[in-house]
């Protein structure tokens, strides 16, 4: 789940080519709201990746600060918060809204980026890769957020499917040496590697809790949450249900 008590992340630019617009959306769910990023350069191509919610303020700031010939909207999954947006500004920057399925890799002249599947946190997220001059960097959507931890959207999310994104982000980022995370909510994170080890370990840790409240004899949704997630904020509480609830099918499935 997120925590909302650290300093917050406002936007802005990360380094040459990467540009954040965040969207006026906060919540607990979503930290000081949906990160809008622009990658690319007015001596190449750019894209938008997850426009996030259908505001129409927010939407013309993404429009205005696009540099270059804009080829196209990326979404790291579709959730309302990421991509409810999309269509609005697809039709106000005429470019298509294009997925996973559709590329694999895609050059903007200054920078590439490459697609990783990594569900979990839902069936259809991605995290993708931005290499240009400046470095390596990681987008995650909501796989890795900026503090705090993510939920695992049962029934669509899945947690044996998010150890092994985890797994496969962890070996991504030692091996092509990845600068930052650059996350769908919250601030950047300059450790990769540590960021994704403590998520692995919390979920471990979580699911020992869930375990141990299940051999106390709770065995609902509910009754675990309550006993597991009670260092929570009560408005995210639905969350914490979804991801027990993945939790269990976990353990059941084992």
């Amino acid at each position: 789940m997120t925590d909302s008590t650290a300093s917050p992340w406002v936007g802005g630019a990360v380094a040459d080519g990467i540009y954040c617009v965040l969207a006026p959306n906060p919540s607990p769910w979503t930290l000081e709201g949906t990160n809008t990023w622009i990658i690319g350069s007015d001596s190449g191509s750019s894209v938008v990746i997850d426009p996030g919610p259908a505001d129409a303020g927010h939407l013309q700031r993404v429009a205005d600060s696009v540099p270059g010939n804009i080829r196209a909207i990326i979404l790291t999954h579709a959730h309302i918060d990421h991509a409810e947006g999309a269509p609005d500004l697809a039709e106000l920057l005429a470019v298509p809204v294009i997925s996973q399925r559709e590329i694999d890799g895609l050059d903007l002249g200054d920078a590439t980026l490459r697609m990783h599947p990594t569900p979990g946190h839902s069936s259809d997220s991605v995290c993708i890769t931005v290499s240009n001059a400046s470095g390596r960097y990681l987008l995650t959507g909501d796989t890795l957020l900026g503090r705090g931890t993510t939920l695992v959207a049962h029934p669509d999310g899945r947690l044996d499917e998010y150890f092994d994104s985890l797994r496969y982000l962890h070996d991504h980022c030692i091996n092509e040496q990845i600068d930052l995370l650059l996350p769908g909510h919250g601030p950047i994170s300059s450790t990769p590697v540590a960021l994704i080890e403590f998520y692995e370990q919390h979920r471990k840790d979580r699911l020992e809790q869930v375990r141990a409240a299940v051999a106390s004899g709770f065995n609902t949704v509910q009754e675990v949450t309550e006993i597991v997630y009670q260092d929570v904020d009560p408005s995210v509480l639905p969350a914490a249900e979804l991801t027990v609830a993945a939790q269990l099918e976990y353990l059941r499935s084992r």
